[in-house]
């Protein structure tokens, strides 16, 4: 393992959207080049990190304040962090960005439209039918990003596209060597 720069990769949008996907793959693509990487997906820190908590606006703020706390720790020593978390609230983000310092928003950009169909688990078909309260980008707000490093369209993209698209991005600041 070379001596590698920590940095956290922040991927942003609605459930469905194409995070995990996208953060997926590039994980593979890190780890093929023998560099250090750690992905912290919402699903995964809930059953764990934060299963104590709901889905209010105060929990879901409790739920990234301890994400970013942990990518910090793993940024500062020269882990490459990938974060794919709904994280629908401008604000709670610029304060992960201030905190983690070396931190790269990626926005996964997908309608609610398509984010619903694409939804294996039903939560949208049961969060418009008014049986799930709090869902982002239905019965609860999502806020863009209004300057991210990246936007992964995930209609007009492959999963595919936009890892190049973010490992090209970190190729040309030096976050990374290039292949």
């Amino acid at each position: 393992m070379c001596n590698q720069k920590g940095f956290t990769l922040w991927f942003t949008g609605l459930s469905g959207s194409g995070k995990t996907v996208v953060a997926k793959l590039i994980e593979q693509e890190l780890h093929s080049r023998n560099l250090k990487v750690e992905r912290l997906d919402g699903d995964i820190v809930r059953q764990s990190l934060t299963r104590d908590l709901g889905f209010s606006k105060e929990d879901r703020d409790k739920n990234i304040e301890r994400v970013t706390f942990v990518a910090k720790l793993l940024t500062r020593n020269g882990v490459a962090v990938l974060c794919s978390f709904i994280s629908p609230y401008r604000e709670r983000r610029a304060k992960s960005r201030r905190e983690i310092g070396e931190f790269i928003e990626v926005f996964v950009e997908c309608p609610v439209e398509e984010c619903a169909r694409r939804d294996v688990k039903g939560l949208y078909a049961k969060a418009f039918a008014g049986e799930i309260e709090n869902f982002t980008g239905v019965s609860d707000p999502y806020e863009e990003p209004e300057n991210p490093e990246i936007v992964c369209h995930t209609v007009q993209e492959t999963p595919e596209e936009s890892m190049v698209k973010v490992i090209a991005y970190l190729e040309e600041r030096g976050y990374i060597p290039a292949a």
